[in-house]
């Protein structure tokens, strides 16, 4: 297997590894794993020596699975560390056909910008080019013209952030070769070509943070993060019943239901008694009565934030969720209600052969997409196409409603 290529989404809750083979233009994921994660908070690194252990074993674990040894890796950041914004370059190319070189040098053009000290490129994203007043092309090579104009979305990072990931993977005995950022590696997953090009939004629900990316026209407008994950979901729990986080995880994970009105057979959940205090028997809807306000929150936070950093006021697309949070029940239908549209869905990886129980489930588009993100780099420069599919639904309010 000489072709592996290996996706390690370093998160908050649990670190996640993908291996993908890559054999004469066939590609498998041959292997997974998933291990709590330690020493990490909010999608950055505060205990090097606990991340250090953590990766080790994530990565350990994902070699045994695949039956391969493992050398290098990509990996992907988000959180509150990302800063972006939009950015237009432009370059003469004195009535000739365009190249790749003049590709480059409007890209380079778009890239020059302040930025500050702690901060480092991560992305430039071209979203179209502008050929002589003629917009919306999306390849000028050989056309033929007087002036090249591009816009792009630039993702800057923290250089800390991108050091600290650096330096652990080093230390866990592997080479990085590329950092992504987590949405746009998500991408590559979950969300079909139809949809970036109809204008969607993708929701990454974290454990500590909640990442957004905004696509239209087939390529990313807005990206951001809400500084709330499912770590809150669980602190309420543990504040209102008064019990360890750990057991309020664990409570969550197996009864949790963040949507009150699709609850039609409650469980009976026992709530360990702490100190001596009798165990309490509370019903899941109590429970969701718990979540839900928090998961809302949410969510209306991420729509506020897309209504303030964006001019769009119509996608056709959908609403793409994944992410740990994201396996929760009822969070679809809580989605639909926030954002008052039925086009919401789960984000979840294509079929790649292998065991695809361990990876077709939305906590591993990240994982998933980091390996297909370079899978261009092997086969050829290609990106990877997805197959289209029917839409169940379209933002019929959703704009209608934010404006």
């Amino acid at each position: 297997m000489a072709n592996v290529i290996v996706g390690v989404d370093i998160g908050t809750s649990n670190i996640r590894v993908a291996v993908g083979d890559f054999v004469d233009g066939s590609f498998e994921i041959v292997g997974t794993s998933k291990i709590a994660s330690n020493g990490i908070r909010n999608g950055s690194i505060v205990n090097i020596e606990a991340a250090i252990k953590s990766i080790q074993e994530a990565v350990s674990a994902a070699e045994q699975n695949a039956g391969v040894d493992i050398f290098s890796c990509v990996t992907a950041v988000g959180g509150s560390q990302i800063v972006s914004h939009n950015s237009h370059g432009i370059v003469g190319v004195q009535g000739k056909e365009v190249t790749q070189l003049d590709k480059e040098r409007v890209l380079d053009s778009a890239r020059s910008l302040s930025l500050p000290l702690d901060r480092e490129f991560l992305h430039v994203v071209p979203r179209d080019y502008i050929l002589d007043d003629v917009s919306g092309i999306k390849d000028p090579i050989d056309m033929i013209g007087t002036r090249l104009e591009t816009d792009v979305h630039v993702v800057m990072a923290s250089k800390t952030v991108i050091q600290n990931f650096v330096t652990c993977i080093n230390r866990a005995g592997y080479s990085l070769e590329k950092v992504w950022l987590k949405t746009l590696a998500q991408v590559q997953s979950v969300v079909h070509q139809d949809e970036m090009d109809m204008g969607s939004i993708l929701i990454d629900l974290g454990a500590g943070t909640t990442d957004v990316l905004v696509l239209n026209d087939g390529a990313p407008v807005c990206s951001l993060s809400v500084p709330i994950g499912g770590n809150a979901v669980t602190s309420d729990i543990s504040i209102v019943k008064g019990i360890p986080i750990d057991i309020a995880e664990q409570i969550k994970l197996e009864y949790g239901h963040c949507y009150s009105d699709i609850i039609q057979m409650p469980k009976e959940i026992s709530i360990p008694g702490v100190g001596g205090r009798a165990p309490e028997l509370i019903t899941q809807e109590e429970l969701c009565q718990i979540i839900q306000p928090r998961v809302e929150e949410i969510f209306e936070f991420a729509r506020t934030e897309i209504i303030n950093k964006t001019d769009l006021r119509r996608l056709s697309g959908n609403i793409i969720l994944t992410g740990g949070g994201a396996q929760m029940e009822g969070v679809v239908e809580l989605a639909q209600d926030v954002f008052g549209t039925s086009a919401v869905r789960l984000g979840v990886p294509e079929s790649h052969g292998g065991n695809e129980r361990e990876y077709r489930m939305p906590e591993f588009a990240t994982a998933v997409g980091l390996v297909l993100s370079q899978k261009g780099q092997i086969v050829s420069s290609a990106k990877p196409t997805f197959t289209a599919t029917k839409k169940e639904g379209l933002f019929k309010k959703f704009f209608k409603q934010l404006f």
